[in-house]
């Protein structure tokens, strides 16, 4: 069964007195700011990090970003020996390459929470923050198939080989199924703007009709349409991205016809789970289980509500 953080828990927790003296120190290890989800992450946790270290003086913490796999074993290696955490939070850059160096982590005593992509093996973490993967994949794929009731043939853009790619797959599968919407290909663009273009330009090459386009996340999603515009093609009816950008929600709110619609998922996650770690450290609030984020569908009606123009992202 899994365990939901409450508001009121965290919100008594942060007000109330510290119960732990000794320096502790919380090792954050994510991913550099590789795409637009990914820099707005960042910018979440380097403010989050500066405002609990002045926030809780027993707290210390090492914040390291990593660009490929092999740099964020060795961040957290180092986290291990040099500085002896006490917590790591840890947003896995590849689920595989990952899930040894943290399950040291957590054979040395330390509590471990675990961001968003999730580890190779089940049961290593201590709390587990996340957006609800299988209904982001869910919601666009039943946005799909209202927007296109007669059907068609459309092409998937996946993100980094990860748990959570494979969630949100998943979750888009079962909710287009007997829908008469046809996936002719899905191939991983990984998350990135430039790797999508070109996954597109393939795409493009290879079929000459394509209706729509489910990119799975709002970066790949730039990229599809540049390649979109850049082969002239007049078929491709729409794309939807996903992670709540703020240009593609301005898009959306403005009525935009090649993006007719948004996921959320927000890079702010992070935040939640750097606090919540640090709440479990110096208090006695329980903090461990599962805290999932819900994915809302983002359309011209309510896309104001989810629009921030002053965001990183």
């Amino acid at each position: 069964m899994k365990h939901f953080v409450s508001a009121l828990a965290l919100a008594v927790a942060l007000g109330g007195p510290a119960m732990a003296q000794d320096t502790k120190v919380i090792g954050v290890s994510i991913p550099a700011a590789t795409h637009g989800w990914a820099g707005g992450m960042n910018y979440f946790a380097k403010t989050t990090v500066e405002r609990l270290e002045a926030t809780y003086p027993e707290l210390d913490f090492v914040l390291a970003t990593a660009s490929d796999p092999a740099k964020q074993v060795n961040d957290i290696e180092d986290m291990l020996a040099t500085r002896k955490i006490s917590a790591l939070v840890v947003l896995p850059f590849e689920s595989e390459p990952l899930t040894g160096p943290v399950q040291n982590v957590k054979a040395s005593g330390a509590w471990v929470t675990v961001v968003d992509r999730g580890l190779a093996v089940e049961g290593i973490q201590d709390l587990y923050v996340a957006g609800d993967n299988p209904g982001f994949g869910r919601v666009a794929g039943e946005f799909m198939k209202s927007h296109m009731p007669d059907g068609g043939k459309i092409v998937v853009l996946r993100g980094i080989p990860t748990t959570i790619d494979n969630e949100r797959l998943e979750g888009f599968q079962g909710a287009i199924e007997g829908s008469g919407i046809e996936v002719l290909a899905a191939e991983h663009g990984n998350w990135n703007r430039d790797n999508s273009f070109t996954v597109m330009q393939d795409f493009l090459s290879k079929y000459p009709e394509i209706d729509a386009v489910w990119a799975s996340d709002d970066d790949m999603a730039l990229g599809a349409l540049a390649a979109i515009e850049a082969a002239g093609r007049k078929d491709v009816k729409f794309v939807l991205g996903g992670a709540g950008m703020k240009e593609m929600v301005k898009r959306t709110m403005d009525g935009d016809a090649m993006i007719p619609a948004n996921v959320t998922y927000p890079p702010a996650m992070i935040a939640t789970a750097i606090e919540i770690t640090a709440v479990g450290l110096v208090s006695q609030a329980p903090v461990s289980g599962d805290f999932i984020i819900g994915s809302v569908l983002v359309t011209p009606d309510n896309a104001a509500t989810y629009y921030y123009p002053d965001s990183p992202f």
